[in-house]
């Protein structure tokens, strides 16, 4: 990994201690923590704006001993830092570290145990952990930290990571929810609660107190065991005034992880994916020639292509099929595939459920290598205990050794990880497309899930009832309740609103299911990874537009939940001066004739323009900004035209 250092500083910093109360602030002095020891307890609060977000609200953890009452604030030590890093890839080529720092020592009465509170505040938001210095054997059984939330806060709430999410008050919840969790202030604003570093704990989601008022709590999965000197996850609160910033800010996830340790990255390739559904020799070089003709970089083996599964007996270190998927136990010569693959420039990514895994991953890792295989996609993964939590990331790490990329699907949800070995290109964690959510849940999505990283979506295109979108219902619709509940030209958006280094595309499809429709080349244009990028506009379950440049291209994505709805998109952050080609797609009529019925447009714009889209229900646009490097007479100039 390259770094560039523009500055480094670790100072003193001023700090008021007063008492027992010491209050911190970010750089730019938005963010105010206050810690206390009033009562024997530790209490926090967080200002942000002038406004307070957080009440009064506990922390403390039981390791060994409790660390919740008779304890005390000791010596305070405080620094500051100051940098900008460049990752492998991401949503940004560049991020900016800056934050205060303070170590505070806490006591216990009468005892000599030690914990240190570490505590940092960005400018992008607050996080804290806990520390334990010494070197004891723990066991820590609960953690005490509370968010304590102004009266009438409501939560965006969901029990799993593949579950669809309720907005519900804080009270009354039917179980405990996933994290990142949105929160919405009565006064307006929005809090999000999230975790970063999780490798060595156990899944912490959150519940609601039984006996404190609008009061958030920590549920752990289980026990966690280690020896000191040992540092919890970090715990995490942005606050944000639109809840797009919450998603632009999410690189403080990234930047509470360590830096990469591997070496040479010049193997971890991002790109756009596709499955391969037949298990065949054919199926799989007919993909091939999809993927070179549809600018895909891999292709994928699902399930099935090593025998059954949820089987602990098949061997993932054979080809050796399984019957319920192709009863033709040899149908499939993948070392001829992967041959064939390789020929054309296209990477191989091989999908292991978790039971192999866990039994073959030293044979199946160097074998694996030597057939020239890019990738490996973790199936059906458990990660709520410690023990399954540790075991996933020295996975990763193992997979790095060998050249080999990572998609860990089912619960797995990110803290950061993909900073320090970006091997880990993506995850599942997301209700996506094999649920057929519908336009509403995706519009949430980027507010919730996203915050925390990356996401394997599976974007879909031709799995669509195309008979409600002509007048006289086509031979290729499919019953409503098993297609994708949104229009094409949300697909196509999908793109550039969410994101994921390795994304997948086409999900549900064959290559035989194109008819070359022309809305592809946006699919076939979009990048995976990004320079920079721009929530524009957007709210919670209603609507969101995305923009993101590599290079001088940039791509925006607009989607809108189950209501049709007219949404302009401002231009403006474009470089002054500079003409744009717009290559726009959108839901057309019947007038269309493909049976997607996708509109493509295109128009002469510049940061001046502002775009005027007429968004079907469910519906979304899709929009590729090149330079206009040579005058073209025949282009026209955007001009208010409805889209």
């Amino acid at each position: 990994m390259k770094k560039l250092f523009v500055g480094v500083l670790w100072v003193a910093l001023s700090l008021s201690v007063q008492g027992k109360e010491v209050n911190m602030t970010s750089p730019d002095g938005k963010y105010q923590f206050t810690l206390s020891d009033s009562g024997g307890q530790l209490h926090y609060s967080l200002t942000w704006n002038g406004k307070q977000t957080v009440k009064p609200s506990l922390l403390g953890i039981n390791a060994n001993v409790e660390w919740r009452d008779g304890v005390e604030i000791g010596t305070v030590d405080s620094s500051r830092k100051d940098t900008i890093w460049h990752p492998v890839y991401g949503e940004r080529s560049e991020i900016k570290d800056c934050y205060n720092a303070w170590k505070i020592l806490v006591n216990r009465q009468n005892g000599r145990d030690k914990l240190v509170l570490d505590i940092r505040a960005y400018d992008e938001g607050i996080a804290f952990r806990y520390h334990f210095p010494g070197g004891q054997y723990l066991k820590i059984t609960d953690e005490y930290t509370e968010y304590t939330m102004p009266e009438g806060t409501k939560a965006y709430f969901t029990p799993k990571a593949q579950t669809p999410y309720s907005y519900l008050p804080l009270e009354n919840w039917p179980g405990e929810s996933d994290r990142p969790l949105l929160l919405t202030l009565a006064g307006g604003g929005y809090v999000c609660l999230a975790e970063a570093q999780v490798v060595d704990y156990v899944r912490t989601k959150f519940n609601v107190s039984s006996t404190k008022k609008n009061t958030i709590i920590s549920a752990m999965y289980g026990p966690v065991e280690d020896i000191a000197p040992y540092s919890t996850p970090w715990r995490v609160i942005m606050c944000a005034d639109k809840p797009g910033e919450i998603l632009e800010h999410n690189d403080i996830l990234l930047n509470l992880n360590p830096p990469c340790r591997i070496k040479d990255t010049s193997w971890i390739k991002p790109g756009k994916v596709m499955r391969e559904v037949t298990l065949t020799t054919e199926g799989g070089k007919a993909l091939v020639d999809f993927a070179v003709k549809r600018n895909l970089q891999y292709i994928h083996f699902d399930a099935g292509w090593y025998g059954f599964e949820y089987d602990k007996a098949s061997d993932a270190t054979t080809v050796t099929l399984d019957p319920r998927r192709n009863p033709k136990i040899d149908a499939l010569n993948l070392k001829e595939v992967v041959a064939y693959a390789k020929q054309h420039g296209i990477g191989v990514i091989l999908y292991v459920n978790q039971r192999a895994l866990q039994q073959q991953l030293d044979e199946i890792l160097p074998l694996y290598k030597s057939w020239g295989i890019s990738g490996i996609k973790f199936g059906f993964v458990q990660v709520g205990s410690q023990v399954w939590t540790k075991w996933m990331h020295e996975a990763v790490k193992k997979c790095a050794d060998y050249g080999l990329m990572v998609d860990i699907h089912d619960e797995y949800r990110p803290t950061g990880f993909s900073r320090t070995y970006p091997n880990l290109m993506t995850q599942e964690g997301i209700r996506g497309n094999e649920e057929f959510p519908d336009a509403t849940h995706n519009v949430t999505l980027p507010f919730t899930r996203f915050v925390a990283g990356a996401a394997d979506y599976t974007i879909c295109y031709y799995r669509q009832d195309f008979g409600r979108l002509n007048v006289e219902k086509d031979n290729y619709g499919v019953p409503r309740s098993k297609s994708i509940q949104t229009t094409p030209a949300h697909q196509l958006a999908l793109a550039a609103v969410y994101y994921s280094p390795l994304q997948y595309m086409y999900w549900y499809d064959k290559p035989s299911d194109s008819q070359d429709e022309p809305e592809l080349k946006f699919f076939d244009d979009v990048y995976t990874t990004w320079d920079d990028t721009k929530v524009l506009q957007g709210e919670v379950g209603e609507f969101i537009t995305v923009a993101r440049r590599r290079g001088e291209e940039w791509f925006i994505g607009s989607i809108t939940n189950n209501e049709a709805r007219t949404l302009p998109v401002d231009l403006s952050f474009l470089p002054a001066g500079k003409d744009y080609v717009a290559e726009i797609y959108t839901d057309g009529d019947k007038s269309i004739p493909t049976r997607t019925k996708v509109r493509v447009s295109k128009f002469r714009v510049n940061a001046k323009t502002v775009l005027h889209f007429n968004l079907r229900a469910s519906g979304g646009s899709a929009i590729r900004l090149v330079p206009e490097v040579t005058k073209d007479k025949s282009l026209k100039t955007y001009k208010q035209q409805k889209l």
